[in-house]
């Protein structure tokens, strides 16, 4: 071990924001999961205020959010796109889409290799939504040979979707190779990109993606409490009247955000987005999401060799694993407990993930969050004081 943690420095303000320098931190553990994830101290000192729904400052608030938001979706079509935040977790942003995209003479064609694709098809089915489910497996990546051969062969699928990252495994899908065939197809790309947006580099507008969705507790740090749809604005305006519900009414809740100056329809979680403009302004502090980015590859790509090192076998190949959070094999040891690995690490200072395939044993490590190449080292160390082998 001492050759992957050797040279590793404390943090600086190099690694870590300004507003961590100096500081103990006053969490019991680390969470490395693909979110909710651990935040900075400065983000968690942001709920500390109330806040007025009806408030003109919040509101203000809230529009401010909303146009950072694009402009880190797109650089190059800003005008075109709308963020709509809406209450609850990053699954309800989905269904929201799901049931106010796709009219009532729609079909909904999912791309699905995890747990996270097959999440949207039930999203459809309880709707009555028209549905058709390329299913690659849990381990393969999306094909889009298949993806043209599928849209060849139905030509009334309307609306597409898709997993970027599906963190069921940690794999990364191929957006831009997907959408160049769905939009040839003359079809709806909407995109859940729960795991990967404002951690990665993309550009909605390039990519030609009608509804990007994410959630306040992933890449951009921030905590839990609500979702937000990036949309393009012609394709969301064309959706008045559709929704199949009340509370998730996408268009519904845009139409208010935009009437009410940033107010939203019901009443909306003022701590986590007072939390959430905290979270963005550390985001660009940071240096932006490609800084963001290379943080999470250097961590990834430190866990993974380590682990290797330490005798672990990645589920995923490098080419498709992302950034965001690896799986792991159980080790070849008689008798090996993930309950017992779970509940040692947590001791230690760390929370890790099961693992959620049918196909093999595994867990998950995630290391996105406030989470740096020593935190990393730390836990790869604390691996190897286990002693399994």
């Amino acid at each position: 071990m001492s050759d992957i943690t050797r040279g590793l420095a404390p943090a600086s303000g190099a690694d870590r924001s300004e507003a961590e320098e100096g500081r103990a931190p006053q969490r019991p553990y680390l969470l490395l999961t693909p979110g909710p994830l651990t935040t900075s101290d400065t983000v968690k000192e942001a709920m500390l205020r109330d806040w007025c729904t009806w408030d003109q400052d919040y509101n203000a608030l809230v529009q401010s959010i909303r146009g950072r938001l694009v402009r880190l979706a797109t650089v190059t079509s800003p005008d075109a796109y709308t963020a709509v935040p809406m209450q609850g977790s990053g699954s309800f942003s989905v269904e929201a889409v799901i049931g106010t995209a796709v009219p009532r003479d729609g079909k909904l064609l999912v791309l699905a290799n995890g747990a996270y694709g097959q999440r949207i098809a039930q999203m459809a089915r309880i709707y009555g939504i028209a549905l058709s489910v390329l299913d690659f497996g849990e381990t393969d990546r999306v094909e889009p040979e298949a993806v043209e051969r599928r849209l060849a062969d139905e030509p009334d699928i309307t609306h597409v979707a898709v997993v970027h990252c599906e963190t069921t495994t940690g794999m990364l899908n191929p957006m831009a190779e997907i959408s160049a065939i769905v939009k040839r197809h003359g079809k709806t790309y909407i995109v859940d990109a729960m795991s990967s947006f404002g951690g990665i580099p993309m550009d909605v507008h390039e990519l030609r993606i009608d509804y990007l969705i994410s959630s306040a507790n992933k890449c951009i740090q921030g905590v839990p409490g609500f979702g937000f749809v990036i949309a393009r604005v012609e394709a969301l305006a064309a959706c008045e009247g559709q929704a199949r519900s009340l509370s998730l009414d996408l268009h519904g809740q845009w139409a208010a955000l935009e009437a009410g100056g940033g107010k939203w329809r019901f009443t909306s979680p003022t701590h986590v987005v007072r939390a959430f403009d905290q979270a963005l302004r550390e985001l660009e502090q940071e240096g932006g999401v490609e800084a963001r980015y290379r943080r999470y590859q250097g961590n990834q790509q430190l866990l993974a060799d380590g682990m290797t090192m330490l005798g672990f076998c990645s589920l995923l190949k490098k080419d498709v694993q992302s950034p965001f959070i690896t799986a792991f094999y159980y080790p070849p040891v008689e008798g090996f407990s993930f309950q017992q690995l779970y509940d040692r690490l947590k001791e230690a200072g760390f929370v890790i993930y099961p693992g959620k395939i049918s196909a093999a044993d595994t867990f998950r490590i995630g290391n996105i969050g406030e989470v740096y190449r020593e935190d990393i080292a730390r836990l790869l160390l604390a691996i190897e004081d286990l002693r399994f082998w």
